[in-house]
């Protein structure tokens, strides 16, 4: 008998091949095999004339979807179809999810196979598994496969009915989403708090004291006076930074609190409090796919989307169980396994005394297993042949599935009180410790923190032995200046954790939501923040007045029960679908209802809560955002730069944009040349140098953008001459006569020559770039074009046994050179960066050091 099975991956057929039989033929849909069309070219002819055509879904007819076969999948379709000609049964072992039921049931709409249909799941590709999978087919589900549809649907109908309500009353190519909408909302909502929070400034002491007979210093803090406790950050109105209640807490300023250092230096320290307690601590649960996206983003500064695609691979070839799960139970092998790898590697004293698991998830989109190593061995990281991403990234699942099997940590904690009097008034100081009595867990992994001043849970702060009445020796003081801080910004890592807890989406579906609010221009990554731009702020506001359910986290999150319903065959889907957008209170309906009442002019205008405006109007336009004032009965209009973020703005900043608009630009000096006027002027995209005025005759001055970190103020004539000339010629190359130069493009500094363009190194500028420099880089992009190796930086011998090492660029990008060993640097990792100690890490890493 030949069988057919189909896949959604062409990675999956590599590692099946191994435990399948021999006479199975195995084949990759290449992902979905039909969706809604994409725009109108993919809609039929027959179909164009309709009204709901370009939407996808016929509206009038139980909201039947319009499916097509996608761009450059027909190839895909006439190749199956000539395989199962061959055929005799059809094996489906698409993901065992929504997505990839709804896949396995496409492939029988399209296929129409004549022959017996079976589904194959498996949620780790091991042999053990795709044997156990050989022996227990099922037929597809069509509860899932409903809840998928119902999903797609509805964010079709969402986005299409929504964002050209956006266009028309905001700026064209906007974009509006059932769940991006809700994240890009809960970021504004966090800027909001940021640009109204007040921040405060208090004082407290720090004393560094020991014991009579010991000299190891420890410090204590300051906690009250005269019985009173000292203000923190937390007493203060994060609106206004005053006090909440004054008459509850003694704060200090610079003057008081050096006054107290000084009455209290030297006088008798006592301690008169000693409590100690001890703790324990268990093990986090085992992956599930939004922990994962988290502890990748806070311990190994990956994207969510970055997350899932090396979580993919890492699934595909046998290595991890599948990656989309929100359960984070394990499966009993697993357990077994896990069990095994802490006696191996840590000892029978490490190993919890009874098996240990965790339950949760009963969503039916998701696998219902934790993210594991796969398999009932778990191979160690450093024995999985694994390297850059994927050995990282299993690295970290490893070593959280095999903690959950270890003993509990053993903390104590010891808090002492200790009294200082002086000129009458008695200071109350507090100091605390901890000791890991017995690690357990920690001896593998430790959960990664959002807050990056908070120390980590298995780091020991030490404290000496103290007892109550026993007097220590104070070795001095020092005032501390502390400032309240506002609500810090969102992380991919928090934002994930907020969404998740918001029960907004799925965990399929937040990396995909993260990298749609970017690409959109809803947010900016600054470091790991996300900062919301004034295009989010814009659409945001008008949903919240207009469409609030869109925006609407509960609403949202109720939704997502109701397609859950659906995934269980307690929901009719074409019932839901009515109710959703045909309804009284549906989203057509509300959408036509406020399309009439949204003024253009007044949905462009932002209410950003900023202090001193002084009738300034900020707006967001086609050509992003700017600012009005009236100034002696003229209106001056003036754009925003594009660097600025809507929490950079304050009313003095904005006074000075039109302040410069109204004066009209200042010359810094003349052209030598043509003895023209050379401005320093602001513009969409930031300052920028110009020679001579925009006229009707002169409609495109020369202009040049000053480069990152210049200011305005800083530039003279000299400066902006070099600024213009770029990109500037360096030389001819030797080999062809042509003309080498130095400029600034959409990506960065960069030297051309014929064509062919190299970016500059952080250690150069392209200002004093000269031609030897340029003919090495273009050199180096050559060799890397062909395969050959260059050397980017000589780190020197390793410090443990004096191999070369060296910072290397090839065919592949960079990597390290470590006497004959290569090891690929992490994606995220400029090689300019890369030092010695970077360098041992990744080697030590890979298991080479």
């Amino acid at each position: 008998m030949k069988s057919l099975v189909i896949v959604e991956s062409p990675t999956k057929i590599k590692t099946l091949k191994k435990y399948l039989p021999k006479d199975y033929t195995i084949d990759s849909s290449m992902g979905h095999i039909r969706d809604l069309p994409a725009n109108a070219k993919e809609v039929p002819k027959k179909f164009k004339g309709e009204e709901w055509a370009n939407l996808g879904v016929n509206t009038d007819k139980d909201f039947e979807p319009l499916y097509v076969i996608p761009y450059g999948k027909k190839k895909v379709v006439n190749r199956l179809k000539k395989e199962l000609k061959n055929s005799d049964e059809l094996i489906l072992a698409t993901d065992e999810d929504r997505e990839g039921e709804a896949i396995s049931w496409h492939l029988t709409q399209l296929l129409k196979p004549d022959v017996p249909v079976k589904r194959m799941v498996f949620r780790e590709i091991t042999e053990e598994a795709i044997k156990e999978s050989l022996n227990h087919f099922r037929d597809i589900d069509m509860d899932l496969v409903n809840a998928q549809e119902a999903r797609r649907i509805i964010d079709r109908l969402a986005g299409y009915t929504i964002s050209p309500l956006l266009w028309k009353k905001i700026a064209p190519g906007l974009s509006a989403g059932r769940v991006q909408s809700v994240a890009v909302r809960f970021l504004v909502e966090r800027e909001r708090e940021r640009m109204k929070f007040r921040s405060a400034r208090y004082w407290d002491l720090k004393a560094q004291l020991h014991k009579q007979d010991d000299s190891n210093i420890f410090e204590a803090d300051l906690t009250h006076l005269d019985g009173k406790r000292l203000a923190s950050g937390k007493d203060f109105d994060e609106n206004t930074g005053k006090l909440k209640k004054p008459k509850k807490v003694v704060l200090l300023d610079d003057k008081t609190a050096g006054e107290l250092r000084d009455d209290l230096d030297k006088s008798k320290w006592e301690v008169t409090e000693v409590k100690k307690n001890r703790q324990k601590r268990n093990p986090s649960a085992a992956f599930i796919t939004s922990t994962l996206q988290q502890e990748a983003n806070r311990k190994l500064n990956f994207s969510a989307k970055r997350t899932m695609g090396v979580a993919q691979k890492l699934y595909e070839n046998g290595y991890i169980t599948y990656m989309r799960t929100d359960s984070a139970r394990l499966s009993g092998q697993a357990i077994n396994a896990a069990r095994n790898a802490v006696k191996d590697e840590y000892g029978e004293e490490y190993l919890f005394d009874r098996p240990r698991n965790y339950g949760g998830g009963s969503n039916a989109q998701e696998a219902h297993e934790a993210i594991r190593p796969a398999g009932s061995y778990f191979r160690k990281p450093e024995e999985a042949g694994l390297s850059g991403d994927q050995f990282r990234l299993y690295d970290l699942i490893w070593k959280r599935t095999i903690a959950t099997q270890m003993e509990q940590a053993e903390l104590e904690f010891t808090n002492v009180t200790i009294k200082a009097e002086a000129n009458g008034k008695v200071a109350e100081f507090k100091s605390s410790g901890k000791t890991i009595v017995f690690p357990g867990f920690f001896r593998a992994y430790v959960e990664g923190s959002d807050d990056p001043d908070a120390a980590l849970e298995n780091q020991e702060k030490f404290l000496p032995e103290l007892s109550e009445g026993e007097e220590v020796i104070e070795e001095g003081i020092e005032p501390i200046s502390h400032e309240t801080k506002p609500p810090a910004r969102f992380t991919e890592a928090t934002l994930v954790k907020e969404l998740e807890k918001r029960g907004v989406g799925r965990p399929s579906t937040y990396a995909s939501i993260i990298s749609t609010i970017q690409n959109r221009g809803y947010c900016e990554a600054d470091g790991k923040t996300l900062v919301p731009t004034f295009t989010a702020f814009a659409v945001t506001e008008l949903l919240e007045e207009n469409l609030h359910d869109v925006v609407d986290s509960d609403f949202t999150s109720e939704m997502e029960a109701k397609l859950d319903e659906i995934a269980r065959g307690k929901l009719d889907t074409k019932e839901y679908l009515q109710t959703y957008y045909k309804g009284e209170k549906g989203l057509k309906a509300k959408v036509e209802e406020q399309e009439d009442k949204i003024d253009p002019k007044e949905a462009r205008q932002l209410d950003l809560p900023i202090q001193d405006l002084d009738d300034i109007q900020i707006f967001v336009g086609r050509y992003g955002p700017y600012i009005k004032k009236q100034v002696n009965g003229e209106e001056l209009t003036t754009s925003i730069p594009e660097s600025w973020k809507p929490s950079d703005i304050t009313g003095e900043k904005l006074e000075e944009l039109i302040k410069a608009e109204e004066e009209g630009p200042k010359s810094i000096g003349n052209h030598p040349e043509t003895g023209e006027p050379i401005y320093v002027l602001n513009g969409r995209y930031g300052p920028y140098v110009q020679v001579g005025e925009r006229t009707e005759d002169n409609k495109k001055p020369e202009r040049a953008s000053l480069l990152k970190d210049m200011k305005p103020e800083n530039v003279d004539v000299d400066m902006a001459l070099r600024l213009l000339e770029l990109p500037r010629p360096l030389g001819e190359h030797p080999e062809t006569g042509k003309v080498v130069r130095a400029g600034v493009g959409r990506y960065g500094p960069f030297v051309v020559h014929d064509g062919t363009f190299a970016s500059l190194r952080k250690s150069d500028h392209v200002l004093d770039v000269e031609l030897d420099r340029a003919l090495e880089l273009l050199e180096q992009k050559k060799n890397k074009k062909s395969g050959k190796s260059n050397v980017i930086k000589e780190l020197g011998d390793h410090p443990d046994n004096g191999k070369k090492v060296r910072v290397m660029t090839g065919r592949y990008g960079p990597y390290i050179k470590y006497g004959k060993t290569n090891i690929s640097l992490p994606d995220d990792f400029d090689p300019e960066d890369v030092n010695m100690d970077i360098a041992v890490q990744l080697i030590t890493e890979k298991g080479k050091g």
